[in-house]
């Protein structure tokens, strides 16, 4: 899979978050998409996720030939504070929900992923009754261990804490070698740590 942003801008009302970004991105390399706050990093992935147009500029998506950006989904595994849990669901209702719309990578069932996250003794809790750091957990798992060509990474270690940053490296490094991996971050050493090329906006 790779994907190529040529001429890229995205404004809101009449200002522009960024401009003229150009790069492209291969499988089976993790790349560091990093930015202050407020440089527009959260917005690029989704403009790479196809959830959002550029305001100009041409995005191209390849795998054995071009996919639109209404089917690029398919292939896409998305982990960031922004995007929303069913708060009503405990973990497992969740886990047993997503399988219905996309694979868990090959070998693995639901009760592996209840043991890899380490919460299982939380398994049948209502996922909004979880610490924020709990349910960043979730996302992680639910992006990583799916059958995903690309995955997303808004700040990955948001709410994390030391035991479970080092959780989360152990998890990518096991399950992500082979896939292409975007990690949107001002924190290079802790959240991009397994990046190979960076993307500065």
């Amino acid at each position: 899979m790779n994907i190529v942003l040529q001429n890229i801008g995205k404004k809101f009302n009449y200002q522009w978050i960024f401009r003229n970004i150009n790069f492209s991105f291969q499988t089976s390399v993790h790349y560091g998409l990093l930015g202050s706050n407020g440089s527009g990093k959260t917005t690029l992935l989704k403009i790479i996720s196809g959830y959002l147009l550029p305001s100009e500029g041409d995005i191209t998506w390849k795998l054995s030939e071009g996919i639109d950006n209404k089917n690029i989904y398919k292939y896409i595994g998305i982990a960031s504070p922004h995007i929303d849990l069913i708060d009503e669901f405990t973990f497992r209702e969740i886990l047993i929900f997503h399988q219905k719309y996309r694979n868990y990578l090959k070998s693995f069932n639901i009760n592996d992923l209840l043991n890899l996250s380490e919460l299982k003794r939380s398994a049948d809790k209502p996922l909004k009754y979880y610490s924020s750091g709990m349910k960043q957990r979730v996302k992680l798992i639910l992006a990583l261990m799916s059958e995903n060509k690309i995955i997303l990474l808004d700040e990955p270690c948001s709410n994390l804490d030391e035991s479970s940053v080092e959780w989360y490296k152990k998890l990518l490094l096991s399950f992500a070698d082979d896939r292409l991996v975007i990690i949107g971050s001002n924190n290079k050493e802790t959240e991009c740590f397994s990046c190979n090329d960076f993307l500065r906006i």
